[in-house]
């Protein structure tokens, strides 16, 4: 019979006891080790002189100047790796002073992977690669919603998952992780300070929530008001119609206010 363990607050358990303990690296191979890498890196280095190349992780990675980016990228589809599936960046600004960009390359026709990296200052902006991998255009977007980084020449160049106006990018590492109670104070704080709380009050996190008493961002459920008129909680007798799509002179709800009259 197993010996007993007590399983108690097991998801709590420290499996290091060195909080600052770093993984180690993966060990970095030759490409000459591979003869397919090998052929695809001569192909490469025949449009391009890279930084650095190795393969690790049985992909082969290759490092390369910023301002080379979007066309290592083109030669990369020409050897034959057509499937951009991935594409980020790394924080490393408190260590390096920039960001780690990463380009993950899929090539079905000879059944490998590959991974183009570059390392950008904080403040520097790259190519995009929307015209060679149209993968690229929303997760160029992301990229820049999340770390700040901007892509010259995208078709499209706004956020993608934050508001417009959000202050901050939240995979910084310096971005505030305070939890719910932070969260929904945070825009107010940055922008006009803590003061200013009772003011405005805490932020609208629901985008779904419609509040009916907003008369200047919202209309009465069914009911059409004037734009700012105050609330009242007595419903009108107007109701909003709509015919092909254009609006129509509000109507009397005479079945239904003639009932309740006649309840009155």
């Amino acid at each position: 019979m197993r010996q007993f363990t007590p399983k108690d607050n097991v998801q709590k358990k420290a499996y290091f006891t060195d909080r600052f303990r770093i993984q180690p690296s993966l060990p970095k191979l030759e490409v000459s080790s591979n003869e397919a890498f090998a052929s695809q890196l001569k192909s490469f280095k025949a449009h391009i002189n890279p930084l650095e190349t190795y393969i690790e992780a049985g992909q082969w990675v290759v490092w390369v100047k910023p301002e080379d980016n979007k066309r290592a990228l083109e030669v990369m589809k020409t050897i034959g790796y057509e499937n951009l599936s991935e594409m980020s960046a790394v924080d490393f600004i408190a260590q390096k002073g920039g960001f780690e960009v990463f380009y993950q390359l899929l090539s079905m026709e000879h059944h490998t992977r590959a991974r183009v990296k570059c390392f950008i200052p904080v403040g520097q902006s790259l190519q995009s690669v929307e015209s060679v991998y149209k993968s690229a255009n929303w997760a160029e977007r992301e990229m820049y919603d999340m770390f700040g980084i901007l892509l010259e020449n995208h078709p499209y160049m706004k956020r993608l998952l934050m508001p417009d106006d959000w202050q901050g990018h939240p995979l910084l590492k310096t971005y505030p992780l305070l939890g719910d109670e932070a969260a929904q104070w945070y825009e107010i704080d940055t922008l006009f300070g803590k003061e200013y709380r009772e003011v405005v009050g805490p932020e609208n996190r629901d985008p779904a929530r419609v509040e009916v008493k907003n008369t200047n961002d919202f209309a009465r459920i069914r009911h059409e008001v004037p734009k700012g008129a105050p609330y009242s909680d007595t419903p009108t007798e107007q109701e909003y119609q709509e015919e092909n799509g254009v609006p129509l002179v509000s109507k009397v709800v005479k079945a239904q206010s003639k009932t309740l009259k006649e309840r009155r």
